[in-house]
């Protein structure tokens, strides 16, 4: 890997983090001369361009976990900076299709039966190949036009090979680099190493479509393919196929006699929906993933990268999200801290600051302008500063952000989707975050405390049997008696019974 890196002078991640530096040193003269033919006429075409852009080059050669690896780094404008975060935007999940053939193959191993009993007919020709699979257009026996997507041959050994090398990495950074632990990159190698996973047993993608499809049921302005559980097992998917044009292209959307505006506000209210409503958001939402279907419907595909936020977070994010629209920093601030997101020992006054000197140069752009995932972006980059913890969630939602304005602005450049849904925010904000919605919270969280009460209690009585060699025992009587008070009538005189015994507890083992 050195040496890929060293051919496309791209060793500065490793330089600069000191690792493995004799590797380095290694590397640099084994890479040699770029060779002929590659990247120009002398194969120096390679080492040119920014740093991110040559990392993104090596990183493609280097095959399609460290494709992956390389769009995972794009969210980290925190630590990578906007332009660097930027290049590697543009790496593309595409490499040379694998044979028809084998295709063919893998299907028919799959369900155990020929392909023309599953498709009738099967076109060879792949309509789009990636690092994890490639696409199919097909037709069933019943007559019912599909997209059928395979696993790439071998591929699940070769991620584990390179996840292995990457949990190397990741180790020897929290080991020689105790200042970085912060960014917890152990835990976001296996993050990645979840996800993969997950993309590798198109199951799992099948699952999250149909998810999603029932989130949208009775949508019309939002369409997911059905899936065809009976053609899709863990090498293989079929869905019923979608037809449109892609969400960039705004000359053709406009030729089919649509409104780009009437499609962008579409798209950002489908986005909107996903990520605080639901919880649950498409996070690969690139052009080749959305289009605009002939009556006008925004349908998406390839669900194998998928974000979920849970429901704290999305208020919390909420309120974020409306302190800066409406300049209102100090809450910003406030939010973060009660969040936890920024240390309780740091200052709060500093922090408005900041969130000031990030959203003022943002927010006092034209409206089609402004970047909210922009702003989150900077506001990761404080983090060293300000001593916050990675969020992986809120990093992959920055980069669907992004993604989706990029788009946006091809599609309507004088509109700002946020605007476009900005009464659907408000009606979100006011559910969510209005005095009855903090009411119902509290009379949730007490009554999911009291129905857990038994199990802590259960919980108390096995830690009194352990430390009861020598340190505490509570006497049978006592926990018969704190069950009891967990009656129906009785659960918020159990809940400070249970919180009284366990400080007494606590107390007793420090001082004994």
């Amino acid at each position: 890997m050195a040496r890929i890196l060293a051919r496309y002078d791209a060793l500065f991640p490793l330089e600069e983090l000191d690792i493995a530096p004799g590797v380095v040193a290694l590397a640099r003269m084994l890479a040699g001369p770029p060779r002929a033919g590659e990247g120009g006429k002398d194969g120096a075409g390679r080492r040119r361009g920014r740093k991110g852009q040559r990392l993104a080059r090596a990183l493609t050669e280097a095959g399609p976990s460290f494709i992956k690896l390389g769009q995972a780094l794009a969210t980290r404008s925190d630590l990578l900076g906007e332009e660097f975060s930027a290049d590697l935007s543009d790496l593309q999940d595409r490499l040379p299709p694998f044979p028809a053939s084998e295709a063919r193959a893998i299907i028919e191993r799959e369900f155990g039966e020929p392909l023309e009993t599953l498709y009738s007919p099967f076109d060879d020709t792949p309509v789009a190949a990636a690092s994890i699979a490639q696409v199919h257009f097909a037709v069933t026996p019943e007559g019912k036009e599909v997209a059928v997507k395979i696993l790439r041959p071998g591929i699940e050994e070769a991620f584990k090979r390179d996840l292995d090398l990457m949990r190397w990495v990741a180790g020897l950074l929290e080991t020689t680099r105790p200042e970085l632990r912060r960014l917890k990159p152990l835990q976001c190698v296996d993050t990645l190493a979840e996800t993969v996973e997950l993309e590798m047993d198109l199951r799992f993608e099948a699952a999250a479509a149909a998810e999603i499809g029932d989130n949208f049921e009775g949508d019309d302005d939002f369409r997911v393919p059905e899936v065809d559980w009976g053609r899709t097992g863990r090498r293989v998917l079929t869905t019923a196929r979608l037809s449109g044009v892609p969400l960039d292209e705004r000359d053709a959307i406009i030729d089919a006699g649509h409104d780009p505006e009437a499609v962008l506000e579409k798209a950002s209210n489908a986005t909107f929906k996903q990520v605080f409503r639901d919880g649950f958001f498409h996070a690969d939402v690139h052009p080749g993933n959305l289009f605009v279907m002939e009556d006008g419907a925004i349908g998406a595909v390839d669900f194998g990268i998928m974000g979920r936020l849970d429901p704290k977070t999305r208020r919390w994010l909420g309120e974020i999200l409306l302190a800066f629209l409406t300049r209102d920093y100090r809450r910003a601030a406030e939010v973060h801290f009660e969040a936890g997101l920024v240390p309780p020992d740091r200052s709060v006054d500093a922090f408005t600051q900041a969130c000031r000197s990030i959203a003022e140069p943002i927010l006092d752009k034209p409206q089609n302008e402004i970047s909210i995932a922009r702003l989150l972006g900077q506001l990761f980059q404080i983090t060293e500063t300000f001593q916050m913890e990675t969020q992986p969630q809120l990093l992959l939602l920055q980069k669907t952000m992004l993604v989706a304005e990029g788009t946006g602005r091809k599609l309507a450049p004088e509109a700002n989707l946020w605007f476009l849904a900005r009464p659907m925010i408000e009606d979100w904000m006011r559910e969510n975050l209005g005095p009855e919605a903090r009411i119902r919270d509290t009379v949730g969280s007490i009554a999911e405390a009291v129905d857990r009460l038994p199990r802590m209690l259960d919980d108390i009585e096995e830690s009194a049997a352990i430390l009861s060699g020598g340190r505490l025992l509570l006497h049978p009587k006592t926990v018969d008696a704190l069950k009891r008070e967990s009656g129906p009538n009785r659960g918020l005189s159990a809940v400070w019974l249970a919180v009284a015994v366990l400080v007494v507890g606590l107390a007793v083992v420090k001082f004994t």
